[in-house]
């Protein structure tokens, strides 16, 4: 049987600044870079994303990028979305096309998201992102900020949503690892 450990030992996985568990296993670099506000980016990057039983939240983050998000094996996991307009969309990602689950996520840049893991030990989805991801277009949810432009979904904003705390978050070092 696969496990959460399974996936984090197999895939070089590593902790994830939004939650769960990552690593990056593709990056454009054989096309030009695309040109965006925020200066150049890959055309295209991709990465395998882990929640587990132990991390099993993906807290809210909003990206510049288009994400498309697959559910590649174990559990299903919820996916909410609040648009800019204050439209509250939930997604199930899994294997159960019966039950309404979907294999494929669209998630359009400017949209804040979070993801929970709905039961289970883990789940595996694999993200493509475009223009690619880069850590300067993406913001983490702060609890204020979010009640304050969302206040309709004020408990679903704290339900998944890092608490606030000082300045100091983590963010990926030279080596790509996560640093306070």
């Amino acid at each position: 049987m696969r496990t959460a450990q399974h996936w984090i030992d197999a895939l070089g996985l590593e902790a994830h600044v939004e939650g769960g568990y990552f690593r990056r296993i593709f990056q454009a670099d054989h096309r030009p870079r695309v040109p965006t506000p925020g200066g150049d980016r890959y055309a295209l990057t991709a990465i395998h994303y882990l929640l587990t039983h132990g991390s099993p939240i993906g807290h809210w983050n909003l990206n510049r990028s288009d994400i498309l998000h697959f559910h590649q094996h174990g559990e299903p996991v919820t996916y909410h979305l609040l648009h800019p307009d204050g439209r509250h969309r939930t997604t199930v990602l899994g294997q159960d096309l019966r039950r309404g689950h979907a294999l494929a996520l669209a998630v359009p840049g400017g949209v804040w998201k979070a993801c929970h893991l709905t039961a289970g030990d883990h789940a595996l989805i694999g993200e493509a992102v475009a223009p690619g991801f880069d850590y300067a277009d993406m913001a983490l949810g702060r609890p204020g900020e979010l009640t304050a432009r969302f206040p309709d979904h004020s408990e679903l904003v704290h339900r998944y949503c890092r608490p606030d705390r000082p300045r100091e978050q983590p963010r990926p070092g030279p080596s790509g690892k996560l640093e306070a």
